[in-house]
C-alpha cells in the first residue's frame, strides 16, 4: 500500500521522566532560548517528522494512540511545598493524554535520593505495548545506554523506533559545569535518531522549533507543558534555617549573601516555595546549609551551599 494513502500510522511516546525534566530545565534556565519545552509542542514536531520520513502528506495520518511517562518521586513529606507544582505538572501531562508512571525515589550513595527500576518499567511497558497496540512508530524519549536491548527487541518485532534525544553542557548543583551525551549504542541502535540541540540550534527562527517552546502566558492554567515544575506557592512557609538575603541571581543559579563565608551558593532547584524566575536581589530567605566541597577543594578553602531555599517575604 502507498504510504501517501495508508489510514493511519500508529505512533506510541515514552518519556524517560527524569531525563525530560533536566532538558527542559536546561533550555528554561542556562539555553538562550529561556523557556520550558512544550509537550504539545513536541508532539506535533514528532508527528510532522514522521510523516515526512513516509511520505505522508496529511499530518492527520500521523496519530498518537498512546504516550507514557516515567519518572521516580519523592514522599510527600519530602516534598514539601512542591507538592502543588508537582501536581500542576500531573494536571499539563494529564491534559496531552500522557499516562503517568511513578516509582518512590530510594536512598542510594552519598545519602542522595536516587531513581531505581524506572528504566526497567519503561523498557517492560514498551515492549508490552509494542505487541498489544501494534505501533508502526515507537518514540523513546532517552538518552541512556539501558534503552538498547528494548530498541532491540522491539527491532524484533519489526516496530520501527524513533529517538529523540538532546546533548548539552549545564551547571549542576555544585555550581561546576556537567554533561548530558546520548549514548552512541543507542543512537546507532535506533532506525530514526533525532538529535533535538542540532535541530534546535541550526534553524532557530523556523516555526517548527518555536512552537517546541512554551510561549509566556499570563494565565498560568493556560499554560500546556511544564512551564510551573516549581510554581509559586500560596504562601511563603519559613524553614527552621539560616536567614539572609539574596546577593545575586545568575542564569539559574545564585548566592545568598554571608560575608563570613563568602556568599553561599544555591541552585534554581533547591528554591521550595517560588519560581526561580521571580526571585529578586535583596529578597529575604531561609535556608540551610551543608559545605559544597566542589567548590571548597577548587577554592581550596571552605565553601557552603545552600539548600531549601525559602522566600520569607
Amino acid at each position: 500500500m502507498d504510504r501517501k494513502t495508508q489510514n493511519i500510522v500508529r505512533i506510541g511516546i515514552f518519556y524517560d521522566g527524569y531525563y525530560f525534566y533536566k532538558v527542559s530545565n536546561y533550555y528554561k534556565y542556562e539555553h538562550k532560548r529561556k523557556a520550558r519545552i512544550s509537550i504539545s509542542g513536541l508532539h506535533d514536531f514528532i508527528r510532522r517528522e514522521i510523516a515526512s520520513i513516509m511520505q505522508i502528506e496529511d499530518i492527520r495520518h500521523c496519530q498518537i494512540i498512546d504516550a507514557h511517562y516515567f519518572k521516580g518521586r519523592s514522599s510527600v513529606k519530602e516534598m514539601g511545598e512542591k507538592v502543588q507544582s508537582e501536581r500542576i505538572f500531573e494536571d499539563i501531562l494529564m491534559r496531552e493524554n500522557i499516562v503517568n508512571h511513578y516509582l518512590p525515589l530510594r536512598m542510594g550513595e552519598n545519602n542522595t535520593w536516587q531513581e531505581k527500576g524506572i528504566d526497567v518499567w519503561l523498557a517492560l511497558e514498551a515492549y508490552e505495548l509494542a505487541i498489544y497496540k501494534r505501533f508502526d512508530m515507537l518514540v523513546l524519549v532517552a538518552g541512556d545506554g539501558d534503552y538498547v536491548p528494548l530498541v532491540r527487541k522491539l527491532n524484533t518485532l519489526g516496530t520501527q523506533v524513533m529517538l529523540i534525544c538532546w546533548d548539552y553542557s549545564y551547571y549542576n548543583e555544585n555550581g561546576t559545569t556537567a554533561e548530558t551525551r546520548t549514548s552512541r549504542q543507542l543512537l546507532e541502535e535506533v532506525l530514526y535518531p533525532v538529535v533535538m540541540n542540532e535541530r534546535i540550534d541550526k534553524q532557530p527562527t523556523a516555526d517548527s522549533i518555536n512552537d517546541l517552546f512554551v510561549k509566556e502566558k499570563k494565565d498560568p492554567s493556560s499554560q500546556s507543558i511544564g512551564n510551573i515544575l516549581s510554581a509559586k506557592t500560596a504562601a511563603p512557609v519559613e524553614e527552621d534555617g539560616i536567614t539572609s538575603t539574596i546577593f545575586s541571581i545568575k542564569d539559574g543559579f545564585g548566592f545568598i549573601k554571608d560575608e563570613e563565608n563568602n556568599n553561599v551558593f544555591f541552585y534554581y532547584n533547591t528554591v521550595t516555595n517560588r519560581d526561580f524566575d521571580e526571585l529578586e536581589v535583596g529578597m529575604k530567605v531561609s535556608y540551610l546549609r551543608e559545605e559544597d566541597s566542589e567548590r571548597s577543594k577548587r577554592d581550596e578553602a571552605p565553601r557552603y551551599r545552600a539548600y531549601k531555599v525559602s522566600v520569607l517575604e
